[in-house]
């Protein structure tokens, strides 16, 4: 069974949309992760290298990290998941703060502030 990414661009636009005017910064790195998120079959990774792009490449001009929250956020409850919201934003700060590029250590992040 394929576990690939379901949401658009036009998606995560939208929740761009909910804090901001949704102005893509960087759309060529918002088209490669969803890219690449749509071809992997591990949501978590898929969703670790949109949050990375969200928040490292500054694919939004404004909103990034609420945006990045937010589709964390929507992802792990279409899952059926629910997240820390305290461990979602620190996980945040930590990523933007220390530069964190490794897809695995954010995917790993990322699963750490899911509920299983």
């Amino acid at each position: 069974m394929c576990m690939a990414f379901e949401f658009t661009k036009k998606d995560i636009i939208s929740f761009n949309q909910e804090f901001e005017d949704g102005a893509l910064h960087n759309e060529a790195s918002l088209d490669f992760a969803i890219s690449y998120a749509k071809r992997s079959e591990n949501w978590t990774k898929s969703l670790a290298f949109l949050t990375r792009a969200i928040l490292l490449d500054h694919v939004f001009q404004e909103g990034n990290k609420r945006t990045a929250a937010l589709l964390i956020k929507a992802y792990a409850e279409f899952r059926g998941f629910k997240t820390h919201d305290d461990k979602l934003l620190n996980a945040i700060k930590l990523i933007i703060a220390k530069k964190i590029t490794d897809v695995i250590r954010i995917e790993e992040m990322v699963k750490d502030v899911i509920n299983n």
